[in-house]
C-alpha cells in the first residue's frame, strides 16, 4: 500500500498573515495542499479577532458561514433545520460551536454534527476544541490559528483538540501586537513623507516590508516616533472593514480586526536599522519586531 503526502502528514506550519487577501491566499493554499475530498470533519481552532472567517472563505469559497464579521445568519443553524427536516440542501456546512452554544446545549450541537456526516456531508466545525470532548472523535484535519497557523492530520495518537488550542491561543497575543506595531511604523512612514510598500511579510514575532530600493529615511527615527505611539497608549479599535482608529486617527488597514485594544500592549518594539537586501528577489527589506524577537 502505498503512502499519500495526507497520510504521512504530521504537521505543517505557515505564518498567519493579517491582512485580508493574505488571509484568504492562505486559505486557499491549505484547500489545494492539505485537504482531500473524502474529509468531512473539519475542525477549525482559533481565539476572537484570529481571522478564522477568513481563513475560512479563502478555504470555502461560496461556505455560508453561520456566524462571521459580516453577518450573522437567523435561528436555526442550516445544518440543524436540515437534519429535523431530513433535507439536506448542501455538501458542506459551517458550525460556529461558540455561536451556537448560546441557543442549543452543547450536546444537542454534537448530535447535529453526527447526523450530518452519518449523511455524508463536510461539516468544517469553528471552536472544534469545545465540542470534541462530547463529540467523541477528532476531525480528519484540524487548523489552529494563532501567531502561526498550524495545520495537522491527527491519527489515533493525537494530537487533541486541545493540545493546538494552547499553542494558539496563547500565541495569538503576537499577532495582534505585530500587527498594531506595524500599522504605526506605516504611519511613522507617511507621517515623515515616505509611502509603505504594498508587499508585507512576517518573521517570528515581526513584520516585513519589501522596497525596491533603500528608503533614504532616519530609521531611528522611525522607531522612535513608534515608540512614542506606544508609550501614549492610544486606543486602537475597528471602524470598518477597511480601517481601524488609533487614537483619534482614522488609518487604512486590511485586517482591523486583528489588533490590540491599546498601542501600550506591544512590547520591546525594535526596528531594523540596517536594511536588508533580498539575494533572490534583490528587494530590500526592512524588519520590525516586538518581544525581544532575535
Amino acid at each position: 500500500m502505498s503512502v499519500t503526502m495526507f497520510d504521512s502528514l504530521k504537521e505543517a506550519i505557515h505564518f498567519a498573515p493579517r491582512g485580508k487577501k493574505r488571509l484568504l491566499d492562505l486559505g486557499n493554499l491549505i484547500s489545494q495542499r492539505y485537504l482531500r475530498w473524502e474529509d468531512k470533519l473539519i475542525g477549525i481552532i482559533g481565539g476572537q479577532g484570529a481571522g478564522k472567517s477568513l481563513l475560512l472563505r479563502g478555504m470555502f469559497p461560496g461556505l455560508e458561514l453561520v456566524n462571521d464579521d459580516y453577518s450573522i445568519n437567523k435561528r436555526p443553524m442550516p445544518l440543524l433545520e436540515d437534519v429535523e427536516e431530513a433535507n439536506f440542501r448542501y455538501h458542506t456546512y459551517h458550525v460556529d460551536v461558540r455561536f451556537e452554544n448560546a441557543f442549543n446545549q452543547l450536546g444537542t450541537i454534537a448530535t447535529t454534527i453526527q447526523q450530518g456526516l452519518e449523511k455524508e456531508r463536510r461539516i468544517v466545525v469553528e471552536h472544534f476544541d469545545l465540542i470534541y470532548p462530547i463529540l467523541k472523535r477528532n476531525a480528519q484535519i484540524l487548523v489552529g490559528i494563532g501567531e502561526e497557523v498550524i495545520i495537522t492530520r491527527p491519527t489515533i495518537l493525537g494530537p487533541e483538540p486541545k493540545e493546538i488550542g494552547e499553542v494558539v491561543f496563547k500565541s495569538l497575543k503576537y499577532r495582534k501586537r505585530v500587527h498594531t506595531a506595524e500599522d504605526l511604523t506605516s504611519l511613522v512612514f507617511e507621517n515623515l513623507g515616505f509611502k509603505t510598500p504594498v508587499v508585507h511579510s512576517d518573521v517570528y514575532h515581526g513584520f516585513v516590508f519589501q522596497f525596491d530600493k533603500p528608503v533614504e529615511i532616519d530609521l531611528q527615527k522611525v522607531e522612535d516616533k513608534v515608540k512614542e505611539y506606544i508609550r501614549k497608549d492610544l486606543l486602537v479599535s475597528f471602524l470598518d472593514e477597511g480601517h481601524i482608529k488609533i487614537g483619534d486617527i482614522t488609518y487604512p488597514c486590511t485586517g482591523p480586526r486583528i489588533h490590540v485594544s491599546g498601542t501600550g500592549e506591544i512590547k520591546n518594539f525594535k526596528l531594523n536599522h540596517q536594511w536588508i537586501e533580498c539575494p533572490v528577489s534583490k528587494k530590500y527589506l526592512l524588519v520590525g519586531r516586538i518581544d525581544n524577537a532575535s
